[in-house]
């Protein structure tokens, strides 16, 4: 993948549990955005990411299509990791390899071929930052507690994969620091979005999408000067991170 490639997501609507069609027009997800899904246990929040990380057109239970810089992905990458420009990771992400950290990060790398053994140090010490355990290259990998593990993964995504977009699903419940996690990936420029129940998580992302029956009930983000949320629900014609017509305002 080259680092320099700038990607931007555009998701457009599918069908609630119901077969109605989503109220809004695109979804655009751009550099350096954060945007939260919340909503109530099965939701939809999760096939929502899914969707993304696949890059579905029209070809899941969602209906949904994910275009790559306003069109359809290429086949490459849809099927090639390295190529890729998306990573998900989750609360119940684990690593079966039983290899040492930096034995693990070292294949990364030479996958990846994103830079020298200097990036492997660099990268459990980014890791160090996310996690309360310190993680050493020494390590198993399979011997790491699941904060470890999600902590050195967004690491090894921000550093070796250079992933410029990130699926976070429920990572409150790892164990890591989110807020630090936050604040570097926008000191990378890297849009992340993030299915989470905390609502202290979704205060401070960019936008909120509310999922309710399987699909997008409305999108909130920050309003006007006096600090109440814009609301966007079905019907509202655009979101991309920039100002765009508003359907209503939350009271």
């Amino acid at each position: 993948m080259n680092p320099l490639q700038q990607y931007e997501i555009t998701i457009l609507p599918g069908r609630n549990r119901d077969g109605r069609r989503e109220g809004f027009d695109r979804i655009v997800i751009r550099p350096g955005h954060t945007l939260s899904i919340v909503g109530p246990t099965g939701s939809g929040k999760s096939a929502f990411i899914n969707d993304i990380e696949v890059l579905a057109q029209d070809d899941t239970v969602t209906g949904r299509v994910i275009q790559v810089n306003g069109k359809e992905p290429s086949e490459e990458l849809v099927r090639d990791p390295a190529r890729k420009p998306i990573a998900l990771i989750t609360q119940n992400t684990r690593v079966i390899a039983d290899l040492e950290v930096a034995r693990f990060l070292a294949l990364h790398v030479h996958a990846r071929d994103t830079g020298t053994e200097e990036i492997i140090s660099r990268t459990i010490a980014l890791a160090n930052e996310f996690t309360g355990e310190k993680i050493t290259g020494t390590m198993r990998m399979t011997a790491l507690s699941g904060g470890q593990t999600r902590s050195l993964l967004i690491a090894d995504a921000i550093l070796i994969g250079q992933t410029p977009i990130l699926l976070l699903d429920e990572i409150e419940n790892a164990g890591i620091h989110k807020e630090r996690v936050i604040a570097c990936l926008k000191e990378y420029h890297k849009a992340v979005i993030f299915v989470t129940h905390d609502p202290y998580l979704a205060l401070i992302t960019d936008r909120r999408i509310v999922m309710k029956n399987g699909a997008v009930a409305a999108v909130l983000e920050p309003g006007n000067r006096n600090g109440r949320s814009s609301v966007r629900s079905p019907g509202w014609m655009h979101s991309s991170g920039t100002s765009a017509k508003r359907s209503a305002a939350a009271k």
